[in-house]
């Protein structure tokens, strides 16, 4: 999938209706959206975003419902990794440093216990013996 980053700002905009609705038509996009701009322009935007490679249409209907073509979570990981590589050095660290010494950026004692687990976790996984096989 092409790089997200690379888009508008309406344009991730519209991903993110899309993403959080798991597909929608041009009417519940733009009902969705802040100063939302014309239907014509939004069928226009979304057209774009089909020729980018970033949704797929399909009829429902009479209306088209736009979906996108790659998981959430998949598309989020590879801008994470974008933004890291570009502005960190390719350092999950640093990235992660910087973003938790925002003053608006509180943990809770839960984000605190689950980041903990998560290092444990990885941390094991890097020591076990099939990891040191593989080096």
């Amino acid at each position: 999938m092409p790089d997200l980053s690379m888009l508008s700002r309406r344009e991730r905009q519209i991903m993110k209706i899309v993403f959080e609705a798991g597909g929608a038509t041009v009417n519940e996009i733009r009902s969705r959206m802040t100063d939302a701009p014309t239907p014509m322009a939004i069928r226009r935007l979304l057209a774009i975003l089909v020729d980018k490679g970033f949704l797929r249409s399909k009829k429902n209907g009479r209306e088209k419902v736009y979906v996108a073509k790659q998981q959430k979570a998949s598309a989020g990981s590879k801008a994470l990794r974008e933004v890291i590589d570009t502005f960190f050095n390719g350092s999950l660290t640093q990235a992660l440093a910087t973003h938790l010494a925002h003053p608006r950026q509180k943990l809770s004692s839960s984000d605190v216990e689950d980041l903990a687990a998560l290092i444990d976790e990885l941390s094991n996984k890097s020591d076990s013996p099939e990891q040191e096989k593989a080096q």
